[in-house]
């Protein structure tokens, strides 16, 4: 049968060389199993250094968008929230092969790696869009630092207790003093919201959850609004607040900071086994039994 896709990138955990170096003999294996399909294979540069195999196009990840029509991760989730954020405009569709811990966004093992990767170039697979968020802090009238972020973007304090005043839609919802404020993806339930004690979300939802962590006044709790909200977070006190997205990048706060979440206009589209199944992938990870 001829494959759904004929164009096939591979990025390891590019930013990571041992990383690189323990999947090196796995990364090789799967370069020339698409290179016997005939298929046009492209290895993203940093994880081109460990891949023993001829024949490959070697691109930068900002490359890869526009020479594949399918993208294979191997790594854990903050590769894969990282590569997702990178080939957003692309809508160039994600699979993962999972070689980090708990994986939920990574389905694929790498004992049956190969077996799952042919199957889905067969055209067995579902093909599932993800929602983003873009947040953006304005400082004495100025924007600074937008971002976009897959799981969630995170205001905090790592010491002390920091003072935040949320609104949504220019409605005034609270001001509540806590070590921070999660606002969370679907996705991202799963992630920081969910130690936090926010809710699980489906991710065919489109909304955004508001989760406080560890608020001072115990009344306050998560709360979820639609997708296309706009909220406002202002920074009432900051003593050592930061900003992070994904829990990959960090941007101290100042007392008056405006920082604006809302859905962003892209979204990244995941590829999961034919039988895959959300609620399965739950049991699994979170060993629910």
């Amino acid at each position: 049968m001829q494959s759904t896709f004929r164009s096939v990138a591979i990025v390891g955990k590019y930013m990571d060389t041992a990383a690189l170096q323990q999947m090196q003999s796995d990364l090789t294996r799967l370069a020339h199993h698409l290179l016997a399909k005939g298929l046009h294979v492209c290895v993203e540069a940093n994880t081109a250094a460990y891949v023993e195999q001829e024949g490959f196009e070697q691109a930068s990840l900002e490359q890869i968008g526009s020479k594949a029509d399918l993208v294979i991760v191997m790594g854990g989730d903050g590769t894969m929230l990282s590569v997702g954020r990178a080939l957003r405009e692309t809508g160039v569709p994600l699979i993962g092969i999972n070689r980090g811990r708990l994986g939920f966004l990574t389905d694929l093992q790498t004992d049956q790696m190969l077996d799952e990767i042919d199957e889905i170039l067969q055209g067995h697979f579902q093909l599932e869009s993800r929602m983003l968020l873009h947040s953006v802090v304005t400082r004495a009238g100025s924007q600074v630092l937008p971002v976009v972020a897959l799981n969630d973007v995170v205001i905090k304090s790592a010491f002390r207790l920091i003072e935040l005043e949320v609104h949504v839609d220019g409605q005034f919802v609270s001001r509540q003093r806590s070590d921070g404020l999660i606002l969370t993806t679907p996705t991202g339930t799963t992630a920081y919201g969910l130690s936090a004690g926010g809710p699980i979300m489906h991710p065919d939802l489109e909304a955004i959850s508001i989760v406080p962590i560890s608020p001072h006044t115990l009344s306050y709790r998560p709360i979820t609004v639609p997708a296309d909200s706009v909220i406002e977070v202002i920074v009432v006190s900051a003593a050592d607040a930061q900003m992070s997205y994904d829990g990959q990048g960090q941007f101290p706060l100042a007392a008056g900071d405006h920082v604006r979440i809302a859905r962003a206009e892209q979204s990244i589209r995941l590829v999961h086994p034919q039988d895959y199944c959300y609620f399965d992938m739950l049991r699994n990870k979170l060993n629910w039994g």
